[in-house]
């Protein structure tokens, strides 16, 4: 995955300009199902090592997503309730582990892995393409 990300770090276009203007105004946190060293080269190359408040690992809790652990702990470090958050979700694990969580769900998919239409049913706000 290094050698991958060094080549080309596969983020949505406009998401690294979304990330530092919401993190202007509200706390971020990162709940990913990522492996801890992986999350961090991918923060640096992408220049916001420092943007979020809390990150979590599913490496770090018992069950991965679609459990909501990872979101919790995410929340617990952050020091904010679930029901006070948003979670902004590309996957189908991701939309079940945030909901299941109980945060406030927007989905933002990736064209080339749309999550299915259940996972989609679960969020309370949704957009279907990537706007900066």
């Amino acid at each position: 995955m290094n050698e991958r990300y060094a080549r080309d770090l596969p983020l949505m276009p406009g998401a690294v300009e979304a990330v530092r203007r919401i993190g202007t105004r509200w706390p971020l946190g990162l709940a990913s199902s990522s492996p801890p060293e992986i999350i961090r080269m991918v923060l640096e190359r992408a220049g916001l090592a420092g943007a979020f408040g809390a990150v979590a690992s599913s490496d770090e809790v018992a069950a991965g997503k679609p459990a909501p652990d990872v979101y919790l702990l995410a929340a617990a470090r952050l020091g904010v309730a679930p029901a006070s958050s948003v979670a902004i979700e590309d996957s189908s694990n991701g939309l079940r582990s945030a909901s299941a969580a109980g945060f406030r769900v927007v989905a933002i998919p990736q064209p080339a892995y749309p999550p299915d239409p259940e996972a989609l049913n679960l969020r309370r706000y949704a957009w279907t393409a990537w706007t900066a």
